[in-house]
């Protein structure tokens, strides 16, 4: 792995990320939570601090990430077996609708006492008063280790910190060696329109097996673009969710040009038929049959094809290609900063800690990112840790087109989101001038009314460079 980034000031991105959840036993197996829209079990009534030996302190961890729950699981039993002051952690892996659940929890003051929180709900969860600082526990050599991924409006939310970071997941181009060959094609595009003329390529020689060139999961169009034009766009010099960091204002005419490829190869017909309904697992199952030649996607997708679809194709992760070919920007480092929280509810905050801190620890965090299961960002772990062995996962790897890109503003524009309006303009066509002053107007006004409302702070920065995004 490079090491180059580790010297930079980090500054993370929103992202899409994963959350947590958990319930009550002294053994740590998962159990699943119950169904979207019923609460949560109720807390335990063990009492903290002075608790006798004879009623451990019932820990309830709560979180969606599924990937790495029998590793999670491991870590708790030996937590539970020994860290000598009776208390006993019990995970619950939520296999959806996380979020709500944890509003209806903490509403019916059954909150659990430990969460997995991610970079796109810590500032929701502060703010509806979910979690509880952790500035007070943190120990001068934590502060040390962590120091540089402590980011405002990620984990530090009004000056107090609310998580510590483990993992980060880059974002690249995602191929199928052979199909590219069969082609002609001897290397991974580099610009847009290599992009769409290689998908061509690849439809027009393997159609009638039914192989197609490119392949988006339109069943969610945010899941779609959020996985694909933000490398494009942060590559390209552009921040990859429309906000101009110059200005402090959203502006999607760098995102309208890069639909515009996408529309392209929809229209080529290469784009794997169906795509308008197609989730992103069906996908990866596409890809594993050797159906696609290419798609865009997150460093999770190494783990997909050894464990939840494994496939014998030879397959290659790459940098993104570019709107003209050339790297103006780094690709941003997603979904890092955060991990675990502590509840502002919980009885055994203290108790709560002490399994966090445990959690954070070195031999753990290291062995997160060796088995796979996320990328480092914590710069004393990456130093120490080995690369995954994990197919695939070479082309993910940190390097020196990978950083992490400032905190940009979340709002919820009147009418429909980006995401809806470049979809619908893929498929049915229209005005992409239009288009985009519309969205600028729309997403600009909801941002004035969010800053009026105190909800978000945008400070522009004129001097902000995409190839030193945090000023380093």
């Amino acid at each position: 792995m490079q090491k180059k980034w580790l010297g930079l000031s980090l500054s993370l991105m929103l992202a899409a990320g994963i959350a947590g959840c958990g319930g009550n036993n002294n053994t740590g197996a998962a159990t699943e939570a119950p169904e979207a829209g019923t609460a949560a079990p109720a807390a335990t009534a063990a009492a903290g601090g002075n608790t006798a030996a004879s009623e451990p302190v019932q820990l309830k961890y709560w979180t969606d990430d599924r990937h790495d729950q029998e590793y999670i699981k491991e870590l708790i039993n030996k937590f539970n077996e020994t860290n000598g002051e009776n208390i006993q952690v019990e995970l619950t892996v939520m296999s959806e609708n996380y979020a709500q659940s944890v509003d209806i929890a903490f509403t019916s003051n059954q909150a659990p006492d430990l969460l997995r929180l991610k970079s796109g709900n810590t500032a929701e969860f502060v703010k509806k008063g979910y979690l509880a600082p952790i500035d007070g526990y943190l120990t001068d050599d934590m502060k040390t280790k962590f120091g540089s991924v402590i980011i405002d409006n990620v984990n530090r939310i009004d000056g107090k910190v609310y998580s510590l970071a483990n993992t980060g997941l880059t974002l690249r181009l995602i191929y199928n060696k052979d199909l590219f060959a069969k082609a002609g094609i001897a290397n991974p595009p580099v610009s847009l329109q290599e992009m769409v003329d290689d998908a061509k390529k690849i439809t027009e020689q393997g159609k009638g097996e039914g192989v197609y060139g490119f392949a988006l999961n339109f069943k969610s169009p945010k899941s779609a673009f959020d996985r694909s034009i933000r490398e494009i766009l942060s590559l390209s010099g552009y921040q990859g969710l429309g906000f101009d960091l110059k200005t402090g204002q959203f502006d999607f005419a760098p995102y309208s040009q890069t639909i515009e490829y996408f529309k392209q190869m929809y229209e080529d017909g290469s784009i794997l038929p169906g795509a308008e309904t197609l989730d992103i697992d069906p996908l990866r199952a596409q890809f594993a049959a050797g159906k696609i030649g290419m798609y865009l996607s997150f460093s999770t997708e190494p783990g997909v094809y050894q464990d939840q679809f494994p496939t014998e194709i030879n397959w290659a992760g790459a940098l993104a290609p570019t709107l003209d070919g050339q790297i103006k920007g780094t690709s941003e480092i997603v979904s890092a900063g955060t991990w675990l929280g502590i509840s502002a509810k919980s009885a055994h905050q203290e108790a709560a800690w002490k399994f966090m801190q445990y959690m954070y620890g070195d031999d753990i965090l290291k062995t997160y990112h060796e088995k796979g299961f996320g990328i480092a960002v914590v710069p004393t772990i990456v130093e120490q840790a080995k690369n995954p062995e994990i197919n695939g996962m070479e082309g993910f790897l940190v390097g020196e087109h990978d950083s992490l890109w400032p905190a940009v503003p979340s709002v919820t524009p009147e009418g429909s989101t980006y995401a809806d309006a470049f979809f619908k303009y893929i498929l049915a066509g229209g005005d992409a001038k239009a288009i985009t002053e519309d969205l600028n107007t729309r997403y600009n006004a909801a941002l004035t009314k969010a800053v009026e409302k105190g909800e978000v702070t945008v400070t522009p920065n004129a001097a902000f460079d995409p190839l030193k995004p945090q000023g380093e």
